[in-house]
């Protein structure tokens, strides 16, 4: 290398190599902003435009969409404010409610809620009563109707299915309790009435409009009356079949459409067979069949029937002497164990709110275990085959249980 040639080299070293590494930054700079605009940041983040940039002019066809569904789409709830003329709806949809609203006129729901329990027909019947002292009287019509078949609740079931009937008393004196009989039980369920409710009549039309047939309580002599009175008009043992026939008459009188009477109260009164056959008796002229509740003693009513012809039966377990709710599912499950051994069991409670909530309960499930809830009539029919094929066969009836001769001796 000459002289010259080293001189130039080395005068332009010094301005060569910034400008090379000034283009080696750019030329990387470059390539940086490139790759991040086609991937994307490396750290994650989205790019970012920066600048001024006009929006993107939307299609006519996006705003004519736009005005379509706003138009077409309903807004979820239209509520009424404060004008009373105006019921929230769901906008656009149809609610099918039509025939809730018709429903909301208190004669059509009755009527609805009557055909969905297989309401009764309303009595009384024609040809079945005559006039009595406070009201009409049942009596065996021309063509031999009686009330203890025309006011029943037809049953048709199966007859090798185990069958319970239920009776629940005292009705009409407690208006929440009886209003909740009427409405929660099952139409197999029948409703005892006493005589002294007021608008008796009333509260027997409700419940046959429910399906439930009916049986008015009659008061009978306890055995520590008077210091227990089942009130005025109580037949006693001593007091003369006139003075009773008249007494049974005026409580017969008090209301019409019963299929059947029961006792309210009576160990005393049903414990005498002359006494009581004589009621049956009067019973059986007039069509009406006789239940007892389950304090009597079964001995005494088989004599007492047998003299009376009466069409009659009796419970097998009083439901609630003990009326908290685990003593009544255990006599609900007694009546189970008795139906599966006797083809069929009638239970009876009073109108405590404990024992309607627990047979509705225990109903709920009954048909899944394998049983039939029937009306105490079908029962009762039952239990009267029962008694002429045992006679027949000179069979006798089977002794009362040892919980049957404590209800007897219980003093009720």
């Amino acid at each position: 290398m000459t002289a010259a040639s080293y001189r130039s080299s080395s005068e332009s070293s010094p301005f060569k190599a910034p400008l090379m590494a000034g283009g080696g930054a750019a030329l990387l700079f470059a390539i940086g902003i490139a790759a991040i605009a086609i991937f994307g940041d490396p750290s994650g983040r989205p790019p970012i435009g920066r600048g001024a940039l006009a929006p993107a002019p939307e299609p006519a066809l996006r705003a004519e969409i736009t005005e379509v569904e706003t138009a077409q789409t309903p807004r979820p709830v239209e509520f009424a404010g404060d004008d009373p003329d105006v019921e929230p709806s769901l906008s656009g949809i149809d609610e099918g409610f039509e025939s809730a609203h018709e429903s909301s006129n208190p004669a059509l729901a009755e009527d609805a809620h009557a055909a969905s329990r297989e309401a009764l027909p309303a009595a009384p019947l024609a040809g079945l009563t005559e006039p009595g002292p406070s009201g009409s009287l049942p009596i065996i019509g021309v063509d031999g109707m009686r009330a203890s078949r025309a006011y029943a609740r037809p049953w048709h079931g199966d007859p090798n299915t185990p069958a319970i009937a239920i009776v629940v008393g005292g009705m009409g004196l407690n208006r929440a309790v009886t209003e909740a009989a009427i409405e929660s039980l099952p139409p197999e369920v029948a409703l005892s009435f006493a005589p002294y409710a007021r608008d008796l009549q009333g509260w027997i039309d409700r419940a046959r409009a429910a399906g439930h047939e009916v049986l008015i309580e009659i008061p009978m002599e306890p055995y520590d009356y008077p210091n227990n009175d089942p009130g005025p008009h109580t037949l006693l043992v001593d007091g003369g079949a006139t003075e009773n026939a008249r007494r049974l008459t005026w409580l017969m009188s008090q209301a019409t459409g019963y299929f059947a009477v029961t006792n309210y109260l009576g160990a005393r009164y049903t414990a005498s067979e002359d006494a009581l056959a004589d009621t049956m008796r009067r019973l059986e002229r007039r069509g009406v069949a006789f239940l007892n509740d389950g304090t009597g003693r079964r001995a005494t009513l088989e004599a007492a029937g047998a003299r009376s012809d009466n069409h009659w039966g009796v419970a097998d377990r009083v439901l609630d002497e003990d009326p908290s709710p685990r003593s009544i599912d255990e006599k609900l499950l007694m009546l189970e164990a008795l139906a599966l051994q006797n083809g069929s069991a009638i239970g009876a409670g009073f109108a405590y709110p404990a024992t309607v909530d627990q047979v509705e309960r225990w109903a709920e499930g009954l048909e899944a275990r394998g049983y039939a809830l029937a009306p105490p009539s079908a029962i009762m029919n039952r239990q009267a085959a029962e008694r002429r094929a045992n006679s027949a066969s000179g069979q006798r009836p089977p002794a009362a249980t040892d919980d049957e001769a404590a209800s007897s001796a219980s003093g009720h």
